[in-house]
């Protein structure tokens, strides 16, 4: 991952209702949530919630698919563990002798 391509999911996840939002969606797992569930959910209008989802998606971390008339919101997981995976991949390298945390992480 590039790091422009962190900073920008870490910015998105860095506003406490999308922080919410993708919260939400990873718990609902990988059949998602849809957007009706998610403005109850949280307590978001509809529009502040449209707006939020947007700028997730923006950046890879929510993906949209419409089942019939209702709009589905997805966590993207390969995203989720591609940001983690950056943020973990160079835990103590310059610290002599750390090898195990690094690959524990």
């Amino acid at each position: 991952m590039k790091i422009d391509d962190a900073a920008a999911g870490l910015e998105a996840l860095g506003n406490r209702t999308r922080l919410q939002i993708y919260r939400a969606l990873v718990r609902a797992g990988h059949s998602g949530m849809p957007v009706g569930r998610l403005q109850e959910k949280l307590k978001v209008p509809a529009s502040t919630l449209s707006h939020h989802i947007k700028a997730l998606v923006s950046v890879g971390l929510v993906s949209q698919v419409r089942e019939s008339t209702t709009l589905v919101c997805h966590a993207n997981y390969d995203a989720m563990r591609g940001l983690l995976q950056f943020l973990t991949a160079e835990c103590c390298a310059d610290e002599a002798g750390c090898k195990d945390a690094r690959t524990a992480a």
